[in-house]
């Protein structure tokens, strides 16, 4: 059903709970770098893995909770769904989580953000469909853009900015990964139950890694590091994905994907107040063309269906 056949008043509603959702996913760049300036031993798989341990018993909770599975599932769609979530949300949080500690908050999420162009490609390739103008011109715009940002970035904020980018770049590749997959599977299970069962894949993952790597005593973090991670599980992860969830029942998923582009922009501004960030005319001109490109490639996907 298009959103003009569906109430205004229900349209409103999960416009605002996506844009609420989006901006909520947008803080937790934020976040991250407030944890890592706090405190040198806080590194990446810690920090995930406090993050995890928050948010673990709402998603064991809303996937006891549900009923019957949407379909019939077999032991190839728990396979699926278990790849899908260690790609998804543990390698996907992992290669982000590692890049923030080399480039700033922007330009991470920018990056993060290119995972809609990345979906296009994935599905041409296996799905073996065509790739329209009006997507390689998005595609163009996007790639141009965030190379615009990247190039203008200031070398002296991160000796590192490359390994960042690239890990981010990675991050942004799983996720499109996930995001291209998921859609056969959600079916089958519940869209729900897939996002419980597959976030609490991730979190078991991301807690076993760190007690391969890591001494139980690294968890002794300090009291600011605490909160941001409950700040992480909670405003970052558990509810922004219901949000989301509740906004895409309401408006579809076309539409959120539209809305959800005001979290770049959230970020880039929560980054400017609290971390002191500032981005240079080229990187705003380089934002302005990526968030028109991903715009493009969310409408053309719309119109093609």
């Amino acid at each position: 059903m298009d959103t003009t056949t569906r109430p205004s008043t229900q349209v409103l509603l999960g416009s605002a709970l996506i844009v609420l959702g989006a901006i909520g996913f947008s803080a937790k760049s934020i976040l991250i770098k407030l944890a890592y300036a706090d405190s040198a031993q806080v590194d990446a798989i810690t920090l995930m893995t406090l993050r995890m341990l928050f948010a673990l018993p709402f998603f064991l909770a809303v996937a006891l909770w549900r009923g019957k599975a949407a379909t019939t599932t077999h032991r190839e769609d728990w396979v699926a769904l278990l790849f899908l979530g260690i790609t998804g949300y543990y390698l996907a949080s992992l290669l982000d989580f590692k890049g923030l500690e080399h480039i700033s908050a922007g330009l991470e999420r920018l990056i993060l953000f290119l995972y809609p162009t990345f979906v296009v490609l994935l599905t041409a390739l296996l799905y073996r469909r065509n790739i329209s103008g009006a997507q390689r011109l998005a595609l163009l715009l996007s790639y141009a853009g965030i190379g615009l940002v990247y190039g203008t970035q200031p070398m002296t904020a991160s000796p590192d900015i490359t390994l960042g980018a690239l890990l981010v770049f990675g991050s942004a590749v799983a996720f499109a990964v996930y995001m291209t997959a998921s859609g056969h599977y959600i079916p089958r299970f519940g869209s729900r139950r897939f996002t419980a069962y597959s976030m609490s894949v991730a979190c078991a993952v991301t807690i076993v890694h760190f007690m391969l790597t890591r001494p139980l005593t690294q968890l002794d973090v300090s009291s600011d590091v605490l909160l941001l991670s409950v700040g992480l599980a909670l405003l970052s992860t558990v509810l922004p994905a219901f949000l989301m969830n509740a906004g895409i029942q309401r408006i579809g998923a076309d539409h959120a994907a539209i809305i959800g582009t005001v979290g770049p922009v959230s970020t880039l501004v929560l980054a400017y107040f609290i971390l002191d960030e500032s981005m240079a005319l080229p990187q705003v001109f380089g934002a302005a063309m990526l968030l028109c490109g991903v715009l493009l490639v969310s409408l053309t996907k719309r119109n093609d269906r």
